[in-house]
């Protein structure tokens, strides 16, 4: 990847639009994997992500994900981690031992169907071989199970990436009420009561009832059930800021439709 074409977490280009710009091959022989760890606590992740991530000859991911299944990583395999600011140098040092025949894994935290295209893009950019994704457990089909929301009735969306996210809150303004939502916030402005203040000042019921669900299947894995009002109160709609959130990072905000 030359430094023109290096991501620029700003202005983009998104790099899911790499990931997902044809199927999978069901023939592509020697893939570089893609896998979703789960939420967090390992008792979710999957025996084939096990696999993937145990036989692996070389990982890369940020390092928040691959602390949690640094157990499962063997000894001779080599790690390279990143944060968002030295992802691409790690991205290079992974394609470089994946071009000479290294088996390759890439980790994601939960199911990179939800929320980790981004990370994907850039993995397929940088390899010479094919990226094949294996899902995990994600958060919010574990929020979806804990605040009993029917997948079939409940609108998905994740705020959770960079660049722009305005197709995402329409989705959101547009389905409030007459459908569940699931939504990742973005930890540094879309927190959970952003949201419901900007769905407060859009119209929104303020009595419908919410969920913030905090690091879902971790031992200290919390719930706050309110509602829309109170979630959103004394909070400023305009150019929200991390600093306007009691919650953590690992949220999960759960919106329930109306029933009446």
């Amino acid at each position: 990847m030359s430094e023109t074409d290096e991501y620029d977490l700003e202005s983009g280009p998104d790099p899911a639009t790499v990931a997902t710009d044809h199927p999978e091959s069901r023939e592509a022989a020697n893939p570089v994997h893609a896998v979703g760890i789960g939420p967090g606590s390992t008792a979710y992740l999957t025996p084939r992500g096990k696999r993937s991530i145990t036989e692996a000859d070389v990982i890369v991911g940020f390092e928040t994900v691959v602390e949690f299944i640094r157990d499962h990583i063997g000894d001779e395999t080599t790690v390279f981690t990143c944060g968002y600011r030295d992802e691409a140098t790690a991205l290079e040092n992974f394609a470089d031992r994946v071009a000479t025949g290294a088996s390759g894994t890439a980790v994601l935290m939960g199911d990179p169907n939800h929320s980790g295209y981004q990370f994907v893009g850039k993995v397929q950019r940088v390899v010479d071989r094919p990226v094949r994704i294996i899902p995990g457990i994600s958060a919010l089909q574990i929020a979806a199970s804990r605040a009993r929301t029917p997948m079939e009735a409940t609108t998905f969306v994740t705020l959770h990436k960079s660049g722009e996210i305005d197709d995402a809150l329409t989705r959101i303004r547009r389905d409030v009420g007459t459908r569940n939502l699931l939504i990742l916030p973005r930890p540094f402005d879309w927190m959970p009561e952003s949201i419901a203040a900007m769905l407060c000042e859009a119209g929104a019921n303020p009595e419908l009832e919410t969920l913030v669900f905090e690091r879902l299947t971790h031992e200290n894995e919390s719930r706050t059930q309110s509602t829309l009002g109170a979630l959103a109160a004394d909070t400023a709609v305009a150019e929200p800021t991390r600093e306007d959130t009691d919650f953590s990072d690992l949220s999960v905000l759960a919106i329930r439709q109306n029933t009446t």
